[in-house]
């Protein structure tokens, strides 16, 4: 696992859409078909990082308490499985029921995606406004693997709160850290 931080993609960027078949019911999902009426979070996660692992509860409770106020989610899977397996799309299925994700649960076979996201680590937030800015790019919080700070939810949170109630949102925000993606290898 190599240990790697968000690479910050600059605030006020445009989401930009996709077009990503939905591990969780088999249809393919676009950008708009996950959009929240105040907000939308796209988190690039994987079924093995130990980082994901270790945040996955939090992540869920943070889409469960603010979905039903109008933040849409899903998650996105970038890694190459044919050098990963265990991140495949039968094995996201499986991840997503385990954990009973309520949200989608997208496939980026192409990577697409994640290079138009400038994604770069699991996992890896994006929260943008109802105008598809992008308002948070950063950690969910402090607690790391092996750290013994609890895991909490507070930087991601703060960030959710900020655009619901029309607060300010720190613009100082600390990137995520987590393992890499599993970029494929370009054949020469």
């Amino acid at each position: 696992m190599a240990k790697t931080e968000s690479t910050m993609l600059p605030l006020g960027t445009t989401a930009m859409d996709f077009y990503l078949k939905d591990t969780n019911s088999n249809d393919w999902v676009s950008l708009s078909d996950v959009r929240g009426s105040k907000g939308t979070l796209i988190v690039f996660i994987c079924n093995h990082c130990p980082y994901v692992h270790h945040v996955i509860d939090e992540i869920i409770m943070i889409a469960n308490d603010y979905r039903v106020q109008g933040i849409g989610i899903a998650m996105i899977s970038s890694n190459d499985a044919n050098t990963y397996p265990q991140d495949g799309p039968e094995l996201m299925t499986e991840f997503a029921f385990e954990h009973a994700f309520g949200f989608p649960y997208l496939y980026d076979e192409t990577q697409l995606t994640a290079k138009n996201y400038d994604a770069a680590c699991t996992p890896d937030f994006f929260l943008f406004d109802s105008q598809d800015l992008l308002t948070y790019r950063g950690q969910l919080d402090d607690s790391r693997p092996g750290n013994n700070i609890p895991v909490s939810g507070s930087d991601l949170r703060s960030a959710i709160d900020g655009l619901l109630y029309n607060r300010v949102i720190n613009t100082v925000q600390r990137p995520s850290i987590g393992c890499n993606i599993k970029w494929k290898k370009i054949s020469s």
